[in-house]
């Protein structure tokens, strides 16, 4: 089964991307508004347990963060894609870093971890330019505290739902 790790933030957080990703974002449909901690990944079924019994110690060694959205961003001219930019916290770091090391025992540590919300992608070159000359011009300055990350499986629409959720923290 395909399985992916994320983070979602709070529903004002949500709603506010998702003003833009019903217009500009293709995949609006099929997975809320996240910050993508592991790509999808593959595990077989009888293996499920024991990711499971992994992530939940893995959450007992991260402390919730703060989550700081403060601009809209893009990943242009390597893709349309343009997304809510998110300042890096030493705590998502870890997170992001233990999750993939442990987890995943094919990663190699690259600073190319961008944390971020999509509000739209596979537009056109002159879409994408208009959208991002406009959104450059809000003013955007949100945080909020973080204290879980969610196991999410792809299902056969290519839909994700929510496998498992884990508490940051031991006391959680």
């Amino acid at each position: 089964m395909k399985y992916g790790i994320a983070i979602f933030p709070s529903k004002k957080l949500q709603d506010y991307a998702n003003s833009y990703r019903k217009r500009y974002d293709p995949h609006y449909s099929l997975i809320p508004p996240h910050v993508t901690l592991v790509d999808s990944f593959e595990v077989a079924d009888d293996e499920t347990q024991t990711v499971t019994k992994k992530l939940d110690k893995i959450a007992e060694q991260i402390l919730p963060f703060s989550l700081q959205v403060y601009k809209v961003k893009t990943f242009h001219p390597a893709s349309n894609k343009i997304y809510l930019a998110i300042k890096k916290d030493e705590q998502l770091l870890k997170l992001y870093d233990t999750l993939n090391t442990e987890l995943l025992n094919n990663y190699e540590k690259t600073d190319s971890f961008v944390p971020h919300i999509t509000i739209g992608q596979k537009l056109s070159n002159q879409e994408h330019s208009d959208v991002v000359g406009q959104l450059n011009m809000m003013d955007i300055n949100h945080t909020e505290t973080i204290d879980r990350f969610h196991l999410l499986y792809q299902l056969d629409d290519h839909q994700w739902s929510s496998y498992e959720t884990f508490h940051l923290g031991k006391d959680s």
